[in-house]
């Protein structure tokens, strides 16, 4: 259920583009929390449409919500006003409208989000395609340098073989999108994916694979192994419900190399979710999942600063973390074109453009990074990193760029050292964070 202490001091869209800017990383030794998440489809077609009654019941669904950390709606459609009006999340994605017109895809937080997107399925069949379905992508923060990825999913329904070739065609564009923005990062994809692992014709397997995915339910009630493709379907029995039943909505998650997630429970919510007459408020099972967070002592990161532009990018999984830099490079002209780092065992790690000027710094031995500061401004219409400093513990320093009225600087914890980068590049860097490592 909804965990305390609830962060809300950043911007909704972009907690990169906050108002008062983070000054360095955060100590990793007390860092650990708790989240939970809900995934849901609503049925909030119009009446008559809908299998269900949303007039009365989305109010109603909109209170019950509120205990949960990260909840994920699917077909919140033309009710969409009455089941805000009767939640309390502090952060919540714009409707994307009613049918026709909208994916009925939001999400609504305890927790500030950033880079929220929407992407419509390239494929669809049958009545699938009278509304643009697809997937959501926002990036949740934690803490101070602590997010995942999360998708909320809405896939093709039916059970043609022209519904079957388009769900798959739908899972595997958002595999690609994972692949592509999520690299490196803690993933959680919650939503309406209208699979089962018992149908044959599905291939919920392959996106699991293919991202080092764990599905919640297949951990918490089938002991990790899925049931078998081709098996009788594991319904659901609406007089006697039970977490064992395998329903279309899934949660999948994984952490990364800074981030842990470990599951401490798995539910099918149908009890919390009846009418007075005990009848379903919708004609889907809430699930909901809760995640114990964890980071690894031996790294620490800050937010990222700048804009929502570029693909993302984290050093998180390759930054060696024995080894000390040996030399920092920038190219910049007038922004910052490139940010690059060497390490004594020769890795290198390099993002952004190659325009600009080359310059570097080569840092002597016992030397280290120690902070850098960061001017942004806007370009084109699109806010970037206008300029970088880097500074090192002997005090020198490698500058490029053109300085701007808004910046920030992000220092190393005491005993730590700026090791890697993270944030969004493409020609240029969009946005930046740093990635510290402890000092030998």
């Amino acid at each position: 259920m909804r965990s305390t202490g609830v962060v809300a001091v950043v911007a909704v869209i972009a907690f990169s583009s906050a108002a008062v800017p983070a000054t360095a990383a955060p100590p990793p030794e007390a860092a650990t929390g708790t989240f939970s998440v809900l995934s849901y489809n609503v049925a909030g077609l119009p009446e008559g449409l809908s299998s269900g009654n949303p007039r009365v019941n989305t109010p109603v669904i909109g209170q019950r919500i509120r205990p949960y950390d990260v909840v994920h709606v699917q077909e919140d459609f033309n009710y969409h006003a009455s089941l805000y009006a009767n939640d309390d999340h502090a952060f919540r994605t714009p409707t994307s409208g009613g049918v026709p017109f909208g994916d009925g895809l939001n999400a609504l937080s305890a927790y500030p989000y950033a880079d929220f997107a929407r992407d419509k399925w390239d494929r669809c069949n049958g009545t699938d395609c009278l509304t643009p379905k697809g997937f959501t992508f926002s990036r949740v923060r934690f803490a101070e340098g602590v997010f995942a990825d999360f998708y909320n999913v809405h896939s093709n329904a039916g059970s043609t073989e022209a519904d079957l070739a388009a769900r798959r065609a739908n899972t595997a564009e958002l595999s690609r999108f994972i692949t592509a923005n999520s690299a490196g990062n803690a993933v959680v994809v919650a939503g309406d994916t209208n699979t089962r692992y018992t149908r044959a014709g599905d291939t919920l397997r392959d996106l699991v694979a293919a991202n080092g995915l764990t599905d919640a339910w297949v951990q918490e009630e089938r002991g990790g192994v899925p049931p078998a493709a081709g098996d009788p379907a594991l319904v659901c029995d609406d007089t006697a419900v039970t977490d064992a039943c395998e329903v279309v909505d899934k949660i999948l998650f994984r952490g990364n190399r800074y981030l842990s997630l470990e599951l401490t429970r798995y539910a099918n919510e149908n009890a919390a979710f009846r009418t007075a007459d005990d009848r379903m408020l919708s004609d889907h099972y809430p699930i909901t999942a809760d995640f114990r967070w964890s980071l690894n002592p031996a790294l620490s990161l800050s937010d990222p600063w700048g804009g929502p532009h570029g693909t993302p990018f984290t050093d998180v999984a390759a930054v060696p973390l024995t080894q000390r830099v040996t030399s920092v490079g920038l190219r910049a002209g007038s922004r910052l074109d490139q940010v690059a780092l060497t390490f004594a065992d020769g890795t290198a790690v390099r993002h952004g453009g190659d325009g600009g000027a080359d310059q570097r710094l080569e840092l002597a031995e016992g030397e280290h990074l120690t902070s850098v500061t960061l001017d942004r401004g806007r370009r084109d219409g699109r806010t970037r990193i206008f300029s970088a400093r880097f500074t090192t513990s002997t005090g020198r320093t490698l500058t490029g760029g053109t300085a701007t009225s808004d910046s920030t600087t992000f220092t190393a914890p005491p005993g730590f050292r700026i090791a890697g980068f993270h944030g969004r590049a493409g020609s240029e860097i969009d946005s930046l964070g740093v990635i510290c490592t402890r000092i030998a």
